[in-house]
């Protein structure tokens, strides 16, 4: 693992165990075995690391999603993969989720959101247009659009059931059939 990775890897151990308000840069370096100027060459500050924790949650979700979504099933079924993928993501990770949103939303980061998404945003785009090309969804979408709103419904109504329910289990189930009924709905998929 190369040393940006390390540190990455290292604060969001130490987040999760101290939270961001209470750790010092020194702890992140403690963690990540490295010297603290060494920190310095790769982040200004413990917030700037919240672009790059994202990023590594986003590979993370890119690769399940890839692991999930079969390529030999259905348009639908893959809809229905991908919002099973994204559960189990904001599941899996719920306290990194946690961090990331709390970390951004208090740092001038935020507006890196965007392009810490695009390749997400790219794989569901991929998706719609296929779809679209083959008369599976309504013609009249906008795949760059709308795979931007498909991640935001799916995540939202994920940390909805993971971040911020307290009867995790019985809701997420509920949730998900909702959003593919939605989802179908919205892309104008008959079944």
């Amino acid at each position: 693992m190369d040393k940006k990775r390390s540190i990455v890897a290292a604060a969001i151990l130490v987040f999760k165990e101290k939270g961001i308000d209470k750790t010092k840069i020194s702890d992140i370096v403690k963690e990540a075995g490295i010297a603290q100027g060494t920190f310095y060459l790769y982040f200004p500050s413990k917030l700037s690391l919240m672009p790059a924790i994202a990023e590594v949650m986003v590979e993370k979700t890119l690769a399940i999603v890839e692991d999930t979504v079969k390529e030999d099933v259905s348009i639908p079924i893959k809809l229905e993969q991908l919002v099973e993928a994204i559960f189990k993501v904001t599941h899996d990770y719920r306290e990194v989720q946690a961090l990331i949103y709390s970390g951004l939303a208090s740092t001038e980061h935020l507006k890196e959101w965007e392009t810490v998404y695009a390749p997400i945003y790219s794989w569901v785009h991929e998706l719609l247009k296929s779809a679209r090309n083959e008369a599976v969804v309504r013609s009249s979408i906008n795949p760059e659009t709308t795979a931007k709103l498909i991640i935001g419904l799916v995540e939202s109504a994920a940390e909805q059931v993971y971040l911020y329910d307290s009867n995790q289990e019985e809701q997420a189930g509920k949730q998900k059939k909702e959003v593919i009924e939605f989802l179908y709905h919205a892309l104008g998929i008959i079944r």
